[in-house]
């Protein structure tokens, strides 16, 4: 059975046909950058991730992270690996050199992610939660923090996690009751439990660098008053040796559906009252800082969902294409007639098409998110800056939330391509869709980015980044109706983009009103016609990317892959639009039943 993880040819289009990467070594930032740059740092992960990273997938999964007397074991497997990742300065990608990064562009450094997560995301997390730690230092810390920290978390010596949620508070991050007290020579003692840590204690590397949040003694209750602290498991002596061991101690890992290769841990800060951390930032301002790291976190997460998802796709077809099963339609009363690969029939055909598009135009997606952080970079103009901040602020939650629960779907459809063998251990798909379920789940569940949609985003700037992203796609729209291969994909995402216009107005002024209660019981519906929305441009945008090459002569090697996106984009717009269409005339009506239930009614006692 071949090793797949992602389709390097859709990578490809994706970063120069359609969103047109190399464009970026124009600018000074990035002009080290150029296609062939580009494509070698593509086939270095490829390489890195097939060759490296794919072998530990299995083993992590079935020997799994392993507890005794506060200390976790990772598999072991991991340890030459994350050797072999940090070597080729892979943590850091698109942070600067003299911080051990490789100043990348965030688009290229999304193909590098696609190929690394797709080999075994439950490895990646180390990586993923160092850096977005190691980001919170850079930008909040201290030129002595930075000093201390900086490089040897941005190299993957030593390693970093993001210390929210604790056994009472869950999701309400403001009901922490973690506390901290000021010491006379500036530090902070820490005091409290946190849960679901991940990568919360490992060995595979010499010290973990947790930021905490806390609340100072004396601070305002809610999230106006928690704090973030740096707290390493051991201590940093001023000339940047390790000290002692801080009063840091794991009192014990989950047993989970899946990422069983990463170790989700509790931890107990100040359990002998001797837990020692430095402010990192401002005096309650801790949830601000946070949010950064969030941005990012969830952007990760929507590409940890995909790396599930393009494995499942990719296994899926193939499987189709080999195994023989069953007449074809056509001659199925035919006792004579010899048995198919399972691909000629139609219902394969349909769950294999649904999975093609969900995994492409979430690829798309994710990357249009990257190419929108780089625009910010090298844009020196204020309006365009804030213009496509504002784009990625409105797409975070439909990149984490709407991609995760598609990408869920993806894995769940391929166990079903490969009817009971998908559901037993012995074929790869199993393991993919319980590692994809925790994606809806952690970072802020499916259901709290709906919420942040609908009460954050949607009203942001007076919904200026809204306008602005729907004039992106009016433009997508324009292009694509001019061409006959895609001008009636581009009609029928139209009235999907006119009817949108209409639902979101509706859900901003019932969110505002004496309906927000029902407004908020339709945030994940409407969450969901946004991204079908989102994502039938960026099918329709691949079409039309691909139109073009076929209207200008393409190469009979690279026919077929631009017919798959011009006929992705119809199945899309034909056959699934129109159940948006019905979505959104339901959150038009607006029935408030799932608010005026009585509680004892849903029953269960």
């Amino acid at each position: 059975m071949a090793q797949v993880i992602a389709d390097r040819r859709d990578i490809d289009f994706v970063l120069h046909e359609q969103l047109k990467v190399e464009e970026l070594a124009e600018h000074e930032r990035f002009a080290e950058f150029n296609r062939k740059a580009v494509d070698l740092i593509v086939s270095e992960a490829r390489n890195l991730a097939v060759k490296e990273i794919l072998p530990t997938r299995i083993d992590g999964d079935r020997q799994g992270c392993r507890f005794d007397a506060g200390r976790v074991a990772v598999p072991d497997s991991f340890h030459k690996v994350w050797k072999t990742f940090n070597e080729g300065e892979w943590l850091a990608m698109t942070e600067a050199v003299e911080w051990g990064g490789q100043g990348m562009p965030r688009t290229v450094a999304m193909a590098a992610a696609d190929y690394l997560n797709g080999a075994n995301f439950a490895f990646m997390m180390y990586a993923g939660l160092t850096h977005g730690a190691g980001k919170l230092v850079e930008q909040f810390g201290s030129p002595e923090q930075k000093r201390l920290f900086l490089k040897n978390m941005y190299t993957g010596k030593w390693t970093g996690t993001m210390l929210l949620t604790e056994p009472e508070a869950g999701s309400d991050v403001g009901a922490l009751t973690t506390s901290a007290a000021r010491n006379a020579d500036g530090t902070y003692s820490i005091t409290g439990n946190k849960i679901f840590i991940s990568s919360g204690e490992h060995d595979l590397a010499e010290n973990i660098i947790h930021p905490v949040l806390a609340r100072i003694e004396g601070a305002p209750a809610g999230t106006g008053g928690i704090s973030l602290f740096l707290v390493p498991k051991i201590r940093v002596n001023p000339d940047g040796s390790l000290g002692e061991p801080n009063d840091v101690v794991c009192t014990g890992i989950e047993e989970k559906m899946g990422i069983h290769g990463n170790a989700t841990c509790s931890l107990a800060l100040g359990g002998k009252g001797n837990c020692r951390g430095t402010l990192l930032g401002e005096e309650n301002k801790g949830m601000r800082a946070m949010f950064l790291m969030m941005n990012e976190a969830r952007l990760l997460v929507g590409t940890q969902g995909l790396g599930c998802a393009s494995p499942a796709y990719l296994y899926a077809v193939n499987y189709a294409r080999e195994r023989i099963q069953g007449r074809h339609l056509l001659k199925s009363f035919d006792k004579a007639a010899p048995s198919v690969p399972i691909i000629q029939h139609p219902d394969v055909r349909r769950m294999l098409l649904t999975m093609k598009v969900f995994v492409e135009g979430a690829r798309s997606l994710l990357y249009y998110v990257g190419r929108c952080e780089d625009r910010i970079q090298v844009t020196a103009d204020a309006d365009t800056r804030a213009k496509y901040q504002g784009i990625v602020d409105f797409l975070i939650p439909i990149a984490k939330g709407y991609v995760t629960d598609r990408c869920l779907e993806v894995c769940n459809l391929g166990i079903q391509v490969y009817g009971g063998y998908g559901y037993i251990r012995e074929y790869p798909m199993e393991q993919l869709l319980r590692d994809c379920r925790i994606t809806p789940i952690y970072e802020g569940t499916n259901g709290i980015q709906a919420m942040d949609l609908l009460g954050r985003k949607l009203g942001m700037n007076k919904g200026k980044p809204v306008m602005d992203l729907l004039g992106e796609i009016q433009a997508e729209l324009a292009a694509a109706k001019a061409l006959p291969r895609t001008a009636a994909a581009a009609a029928a995402l139209e009235s999907a983009v006119n009817k949108l216009g209409e639902v979101a107005m509706h859900m901003g002024a019932s969110a505002m009103s004496e309906k927000v209660m029902t407004a908020f019981a339709f945030a994940h519906p409407f969450l969901e016609v946004c991204g079908d929305v989102v994502m039938g441009w960026m099918l329709l945008w691949r079409a039309r990317a691909a139109a073009e090459k076929l209207a200008a002569g393409a190469k009979e090697k690279d026919a077929l892959f631009y017919e798959g996106q011009i006929r992705g984009a119809e199945y899309f717009t034909r056959a699934l639009l129109p159940v948006t269409q019905g979505r959104m005339r339901a959150i038009l009506a607006a029935d408030p039943s799932m608010v005026e239930m009585p509680e004892d009614a849903f029953g269960g006692k």
